[in-house]
This record gives structure tokens, C-alpha cells and sequence, in this order.
């Protein structure tokens, strides 16, 4: 998993309440288990005028201009900008999946569906909880400001607007480390390698007709 410490980068809009985990990623892409290959897809019924498949050239496709990272001012945005109950709906995994293979690193909103929010973290991905105020204010700015960066400092728990504006969040602090050192549960359990490697030795030594 990539590690995060501080990220700057360009902020696009999500401006709608309720984006559950369907409209994220539509449940045709489900089909895969990898966690790479999404990003084409990331709000594909927004993003595309015709019903999208996996598999399916995407370059061809008819785009819906009116959806805002088809703006050219929000390529390579990496910092999504969202109303209250991001993420909500289903528990599918390929959510946060997609928005880490567009290119997005943080996702700031002023709340988050339970499920959606745990699975970012175990992906790379930091979703940053701001009150409605504060969004509400980014978001006039952004919209004022082509090419709108934030920096986000998850060290200092920070989010610093091109102003130099700092607004601080809160974040659980094992999921802090965990983001910081780039684990997920496999890089964690790894730690502990040598370990696991000792007791398996022993337990082996010690009930040897488990292993004929």
C-alpha cells in the first residue's frame, strides 16, 4: 500500500450528497478482484454518455461534458472535494479501488458512510472529515480558482489551502500510522514475520503427526 505523508494536488468537485458506492463504480466492474483497472471507470455513469462494460475501449466512448472531471481545469486532480454521505450504499471494496486508480489520494467531505470510510484507509486512501462550513468554503474557492490545489498534511492533521488558510481534521491514530508507514493488514501481519515463522517451527516440533 502507498504510504502518506503530505500530498498537494489539484481539487475537483463532487458537488451532490449521497454518492453512494454504485454511482462510485457501477456494479458491471464488480466482476474483478484486482485492485488495478478501475479508474477508467470511476463514476461511469456520470463520466460517459452510454452504458459502459468492462473490457470495453473507453477512448471511444461519448463523455458527458457537463461532468466536471471531464473539464480540462480538473485534470489530474488528486484531491475530491464531496458533500455529506460519500460513499454510501453497498460495502464493495472496488469503491475506494477506483478512486485510488483515477489518481485520488484524499477524498474530503463533511461525512462519510461507515463502511466506505474503514476501506479507504485499508487502501492507500485518506478520507478527510471537515464541517459543512468548511467544505462549503472550499468548494467557493475552488470553483473561483482554476487550478485549485490543496495540500493535505497528514502528519499535522492539516489541510492547507493555496492562501495558506490551515483548517485541522481529526484521524484515529492507528490509522494514522498505518497510512503514514503505507500497511494494510498484510503489511501489518508481515511485520510480525519472524514471529509467525517461530511458531509455526514449534508447533510443527510439537504435533509432528499433524504435518504426515
Amino acid at each position: 500500500m502507498k504510504s502518506f505523508t503530505v500530498h498537494k494536488g489539484i481539487t475537483a468537485p463532487m458537488d451532490r450528497a449521497n454518492v453512494d458506492t454504485d454511482m462510485i463504480i457501477p456494479k458491471q466492474f464488480l466482476k474483478s478482484i484486482k485492485r488495478s483497472g478501475f479508474g477508467p471507470n470511476l463514476f461511469d455513469e456520470l463520466r460517459y454518455m452510454d452504458v459502459g462494460e468492462p473490457g470495453q475501449d473507453n477512448s471511444t466512448r461519448p463523455i458527458n461534458e457537463d461532468f466536471p472531471l471531464n473539464y480540462p481545469r480538473y485534470k489530474g486532480a488528486s484531491v475530491l472535494l464531496a458533500r455529506e454521505n460519500f460513499g454510501c450504499g453497498s460495502s464493495r471494496e472496488h469503491a475506494p479501488w477506483a478512486l485510488d486508480d483515477y489518481g485520488f489520494r484524499a477524498v474530503i467531505a463533511p461525512s462519510f458512510a461507515d463502511i466506505f470510510f474503514n476501506n479507504c484507509f485499508k487502501n492507500g486512501l485518506l478520507p478527510i472529515v471537515l464541517d459543512e462550513g468548511a467544505v462549503d468554503k472550499l468548494f467557493t474557492e475552488m470553483y473561483a480558482d482554476e487550478g485549485y490545489e490543496l495540500t493535505v498534511d497528514l502528519e499535522q492533521q492539516k489541510v492547507i489551502t493555496p492562501s495558506g488558510e490551515e483548517i485541522a481534521f481529526e484521524v484515529d491514530e492507528f490509522r494514522k500510522y498505518c497510512l503514514l508507514n503505507g500497511l494494510d493488514d498484510i503489511g501489518l501481519t508481515l511485520q510480525e514475520a519472524d514471529k509467525i515463522k517461530a511458531f509455526e517451527q514449534k508447533y510443527q516440533q510439537d504435533k509432528p503427526w499433524l504435518f504426515e
